[in-house]
């Protein structure tokens, strides 16, 4: 074990911690070398997506001492850049949420700055909303996302409601930097905070303002769509239930069957290890209750309730997943075609994709005479092009954001990906189509026949601890360095490497990218192949996207097939 790591341990050993739960770990794991190491190696890492990590004890891991030191940074970094900076707190089901985000607010309060907490586990989306609403200089939302129950996360937004800048996180990061974590900290108690006034809860009057800002995206009128379609939800046991079935049933949705086993916050995820609606897993227990009932659609939303999966009955009464890229798709023809026939199409209207995003959205939006931004993985910075058009008093040009990691946003009135949003669009969609006699699988393969059939999927390679952080590393640079120059026989016509912000055609020209840095490449090939690596930004993982368009799903997924394989041997996984 090196002896800054051992020096670590016996300091953590050795001070005061925040949670006594954290000195009865580091004494089970004294002598055990390579876990201690894995637990103090490096400090957890705060970067545009806030902190992220298993939960315990250590530097590299998610616990009180860490949220209150990422909290003392970002408490320097408020107070350095805003006058009376005010801070809003928001936190989910996850193991701890509600302590840290106590935690958050005490170190917060005791920097002079202004907290304004919701009361009650509540939405990702609806912080961000609460960061505008009630003025706010940032906030921060207690939450892993979809992670499995073992993470915990804190993510940061500014006063835009958008997570924070890249140019943002490396200030607070310097701020973290500076901070000893035994002894630069300043903490009031959480009570006493909240007698004093210095920290309040947020009261209904924002929640019902967040509810009625989704309730307004709405694109169906009282006789347009059959609302007596049958719904199962799932809220994943996270933050979704509340606001989501108050908005369906807002809407003329009455017809709403929860899951018991899922219905309830639990952190454990007792009935998903994976609790992401990405994976069928997670949506078993929808899926026997939707059968059983014969529903029309499953809805599921993710632990922080950003992210909404569906799935849909066909033709023989079983039910079939949508991914995130079918579901995005559809909304947006519907979406464009609703405001045509509403006369709600806006002039010079705006989507947004990120790059890993299907380019069959493209195609879609051209037909509609749409402008089609790409962006960077992540929603904060569809998020962005949003403040963009209302820098420029032109908001209400944009009419739609999507990533294939099942994230929508129709509205301006947050930066984030919001599944109580997602829910209730995709539950207009259905009723409208489903007043007119089709399904949503009809008319995602009517979408197929008129714009090819386009084969989207998606990798994660985990690479846990030191060695596998190095080893992941090392895979991102051979792809940047050494790529070759055909995948599946196709030549790249198009390499892109945001991390060097460089466009290289086949002729070998550059031209400059004129995004983000961010550690991403992408190819391009002749036959319309698209390969995408990157880290992922949160998680010990290497993630691989692949896009394929074809004449029909199978030939597609042949050729995905031995394209997976032929990456997977270069970068020797």
């Amino acid at each position: 074990m090196e002896k800054e790591t051992e020096r670590r341990y016996q300091e953590w050993l050795e001070n005061e911690l925040y949670d006594a739960d954290l000195k009865k770990e580091l004494e089970a794991i004294k002598g055990n070398d390579e876990k201690i190491n894995d637990a103090f190696y490096r400090d957890l890492e705060f970067g545009t997506g806030g902190l992220r990590g298993v939960i315990g004890a250590g530097t590299n891991r998610m616990n009180v001492m860490t949220v209150a030191k990422a909290s003392q940074g970002y408490s320097e970094y408020l107070n350095k850049n805003f006058e009376n900076p005010s801070v809003a707190i928001a936190h989910d089901s996850r193991i701890k949420s509600d302590l840290f985000s106590e935690t958050a607010a005490s170190v917060f309060a005791a920097n002079g700055i202004k907290v304004h907490m919701y009361p009650t586990l509540m939405p990702t989306p609806s912080l961000s909303f609460a960061v505008r609403h009630l003025g706010c200089s940032g906030g921060i939302v207690v939450t892993a996302s979809h992670n499995p129950a073992k993470y915990n996360g804190y993510k940061v937004y500014g006063p835009d409601g958008c997570q924070i800048t890249t140019k943002a996180a490396e200030a607070i990061q310097k701020a973290i930097n500076g901070i000893d974590i035994f002894h630069g900290i300043k903490r009031i108690d959480f009570k006493a905070g909240l007698e004093s006034g210095a920290i309040s809860w947020i009261g209904d009057e924002t929640v019902n303002a967040f509810i009625d800002a989704v309730s307004n995206e709405s694109l169906l009128k009282d006789n347009d769509g059959d609302k007596n379609l049958s719904i199962v939800y799932t809220p994943l046991n996270g933050a979704g239930l509340k606001c989501v079935t108050t908005c369906l049933k807002k809407n003329g949705y009455t017809n709403i069957s929860v899951v018991k086993e899922q219905e309830n916050p639990d952190g454990n995820f007792p009935t998903c290890p994976y609790p992401n609606p990405e994976i069928r897993e997670a949506l078993e227990l929808g899926l026997r209750d939707a059968a059983a009932k014969q529903s029309d659609i499953l809805i599921a939303t993710d632990p922080d309730s950003d992210r909404v999966g569906i799935a849909v009955r066909n033709s023989e009464g079983g039910y079939a997943l949508l991914s995130g890229n079918e579901t995005g798709v559809l909304l947006l023809d519907w979406i464009a075609k609703r405001r045509i026939e509403l006369g709600q199409m806006p002039e010079k209207p705006v989507a947004v994709k990120t790059i890993v995003t299907t380019d069959m959205a493209s195609r879609i939006a051209a037909r509609y005479g749409i402008e089609m931004r790409e962006v960077l993985t992540g929603f904060k910075y569809i998020g962005e092009q949003i403040g963009l058009l209302e820098k420029d008093g032109e908001a209400n040009r944009y009419i739609l954001g999507f990533e294939e990691s099942y994230g929508y946003l129709t509205g301006s009135y947050v930066r984030d990906k919001d599944a109580v949003d997602g829910a209730m669009m995709i539950a207009d969609m259905t009723a409208y189509y489903r007043k007119r006699g089709k399904s949503l699988l009809e008319v995602l393969d009517s979408l197929y026949k008129e714009y090819g059939y386009f084969y989207n999927t998606l990798y994660s390679y985990e690479f846990d601890g030191e060695e596998g952080f190095q080893k992941m590393k090392a895979m991102t640079k051979k792809m940047r360095e050494e790529a070759p120059d055909k995948w599946n026989g196709s030549p790249i016509i198009v390499k892109n490497d945001y991390l060097n912000s460089v466009s290289t055609d086949k002729d070998g020209n550059k031209t400059k990218i004129e995004l983000p840095v961010s550690d991403v490449m992408k190819f391009m090939t002749e036959s319309g192949i698209s390969v995408v690596v990157r880290p992922s930004g949160t998680e010990p993982k290497l993630k691989i996207y692949f896009s394929i368009r074809a004449d029909n799903k199978e030939k597609a997924a042949q050729e995905e097939k031995a394209l997976k394989a032929e990456v997977e041997a270069f970068l020797g996984i």
